[in-house]
């Protein structure tokens, strides 16, 4: 896979592994699978559950090793829910285009209207209002690694639980 977990990430990653490694056996059956990705806010149907299962066992045993889920939440904390944070700060550098530190309503439209994805009022309102959960008329550079953590939980095709 050539990505790899370091430092507090694995560490984090094997505290969780054990805490739902039910019977201590070192691996995780479907339903411990089930309720460590529900303790995570993610509520996968029955299908997708079976389809992650068959996608990380990659020794096909049946169950998922520390190693296996490893392997497959690299890419996704590598790439996607903890996207490096030099490329993170990068990003939100390029939106917050006079340097204030925070992303206006203005700065947003017009860097997605850069991109090719000019936004109608309703959708600049729309991201503003789930954006900026501390309700002060700007998005954070927490706040935007929020919406973006999010979308990498959207983009797996996971559904938060409510």
């Amino acid at each position: 896979m050539g990505l790899k977990l370091h430092g507090n990430h694995l560490k984090q990653l094997r505290d969780i592994f054990t805490r739902f490694d039910m019977d201590s056996d070192g691996s995780l059956t479907l339903l411990e699978l089930a309720a460590l990705l529900r303790s995570l806010g993610l509520k996968p149907s029955g299908d997708q559950l079976h389809s992650l299962l068959s996608n990380m066992d990659s020794n096909g045993n049946g169950s998922i090793e520390f190693d296996e889920l490893a392997d497959a939440i690299a890419p996704m904390m590598s790439d996607e829910a903890l996207v490096n944070q030099a490329q993170l700060v990068e990003v939100f550098r390029s939106f917050d285009r006079d340097g204030n530190g925070f992303i206006s309503a203005a700065e947003l439209a017009r860097s997605m209207a850069r991109m090719g994805q000019p936004l109608s009022f309703l959708e600049l309102t729309e991201m503003m209002r789930e954006a900026d959960t501390d309700g002060d008329g700007v998005i954070s550079f927490n706040e935007f690694a929020a919406v973006m953590a999010k979308s990498a939980t959207d983009f797996l095709g996971l559904a938060a639980v409510s």
